[in-house]
């Protein structure tokens, strides 16, 4: 409910006659009429000042304005109307709300500009500038990545050089051809190591050692072995050469690049001391245990595959959706086995022998797979496990549309920070060049025409986040030209 006087909006055509205490005000080519009581809510902002003026002078309005026609009282300003129109709300009723399509961080300075509190931007659209802000975090951080690639550190010595060459030799396939080229023999060693663990397996690849027992073929043990000396080397090149060892061994994609490594070394000392101590208990259960953990090494392909970890971010954003689908699963699991158990007691052939061992049958019903080890033989059993894999289909089916969701918008999004990273790019060389034009100009004495140059628009400004060092040297501080 309006308590003071609306604003009137006109085309900015028109003159309309202001009274003594309005103040008319034109953005964008949108006249807005304002009654100065409103204003005085907030003293401290642009508009209320503009209203406070006690004498009209020139000069000190044009330091709040952008012109002023003293004919018709009309203060003009070069700002977004569509944005003003949100912000003036905060005179009426404390808060302000964004519009749909206006830019979040355009929007924020549209209000420092008004000088309006951000306390006043209501939580929902709070949220959205949040999310901004790490887009924003995120596409700085690509851009600083690839200027370091591209430039490099003055400052550092010979040995944090070598350093980290060999880690955007091992790290970064798009920094170089050599680091592309190491990460294809990486993804087909991967690739060599996992095929041979899957043809050791087969009795006809095998061979008999001294005791008849079979073992793997020499050649494959041979390939096995030189996979290991690669996955070796290339992770020590990688501990050595990382910026921060610690967050290097704790990372998720390393440990399992080291749970692929550690086995086959394990092998080798239990294997050295059972041989040597003639037998040593539980050593051939130990080394086969361990030898099943070379299966880790395929995940391996996901620091090579951006959709496997678009896959696994997604899943990671998406624990709450798939608890809930265990928590329904294991709901119904209890609740259909009892009913089946009880159900099946009336059968003297009955396969139900007790709850617990008709969690299987629903576990198999509920995600219709089926295997008719245990089935139902009485009528009423039957009605139960048709209504026990209806209901199974309904639970899985509830989450998975939000983690495909998950899957899409973390795929599209690092799509648009790849284009954003390149944009950002683009506009620093373009001021870069815009830079060296003006002082080749004034060098030779030229005068330095604004018009001449190239200029960004207002959506076309820098990232804020990216300050520092190479925003200095890339790219120049734009300046107003006095006329």
């Amino acid at each position: 409910m309006w308590t003071l006087p609306k604003p009137r909006y006109t085309n900015g055509r028109t003159p309309e006659k202001t009274q003594e205490n309005e103040l008319s005000v034109n953005i964008g080519g949108v006249r807005v009429i304002l009654g100065g009581e409103m204003l005085n809510r907030y003293p401290e902002s642009r508009l209320a000042e503009l209203a406070n003026i006690p004498t009209r002078s020139f000069d000190v309005i044009t330091a709040l304005c952008d012109d002023y026609d003293p004919t018709t009282k009309e203060f003009y300003f070069d700002r977004d109307p569509d944005a003003f129109k949100c912000i003036v709300e905060v005179y009426y009723f404390d808060e302000i709300h964004m519009k749909r399509g206006i830019c979040p961080i355009c929007f924020i300075k549209e209000m420092e500009f008004w000088r309006i509190d951000l306390d006043y931007l209501d939580e929902c659209c709070k949220y959205s500038l949040n999310e901004k802000e790490e887009e924003l975090a995120e596409i700085a951080d690509k851009v600083k990545l690839i200027l370091d690639d591209l430039e490099g550190d003055p400052e550092l010595n010979r040995s944090q050089r070598y350093q980290k060459f060999i880690w955007k030799l091992m790290e970064k396939p798009e920094s170089s051809f050599p680091a592309r080229v190491i990460a294809i023999v990486s993804f087909l060693f991967i690739l060599v190591s996992s095929v041979v663990m899957c043809l050791g397996t087969i009795p006809d690849l095998q061979v008999e050692d001294e005791e008849g027992n079979l073992i793997e073929h020499p050649t494959l043990d041979h390939i096995e072995t030189m996979c290991i000396g690669w996955f070796t080397v290339e992770y020590v090149l990688r501990f050595i050469s990382s910026p921060n060892k610690m967050r290097f061994a704790l990372a998720f994609m390393n440990i399992i690049d080291f749970l692929a490594i550690m086995p086959f070394y394990v092998v080798l000392v239990l294997t050295s001391l059972g041989n040597a101590m003639m037998e040593l208990a539980n050593v051939q259960q130990a080394v086969q245990a361990l030898r099943i953990m070379r299966i880790a090494r395929i995940f391996k392909l996901a620091r090579h595959s951006s959709g496997l970890q678009t896959l696994t971010y997604a899943l990671k954003r998406s624990f709450k959706e798939l608890g809930l689908l265990l928590m329904y699963m294991g709901v119904g699991i209890f609740v259909f086995s009892a009913l089946g158990y009880t159900m099946e007691q009336s059968h003297p052939e009955t396969l139900f022998r007790s709850i617990p061992q008709s969690f299987w049958w629903a576990i198999i019903t509920m995600t219709t797979v089926g295997y008719g080890d245990i089935y139902p033989k009485t009528t009423l059993g039957r009605c139960n496990a048709a209504i026990s894999f209806l209901c199974g289909v309904i639970a899985i089916a509830l989450p998975i549309h939000p983690i495909i969701n998950n899957f899409v918008i973390y795929y599209n999004k690092q799509k648009v920070l790849e284009t954003a990273a390149k944009h950002e790019l683009e506009l620093m060389e373009l001021q870069s060049l815009e830079l060296s034009a003006r002082k080749t100009r004034r060098l030779d004495g030229a005068p330095d025409d604004c018009g001449s140059s190239i200029r960004a628009s207002r959506s076309d400004t820098h990232i804020p986040l990216l300050t520092g060092a190479h925003r200095t040297q890339r790219t120049p501080v734009k300046k107003q030209c006095s006329s």
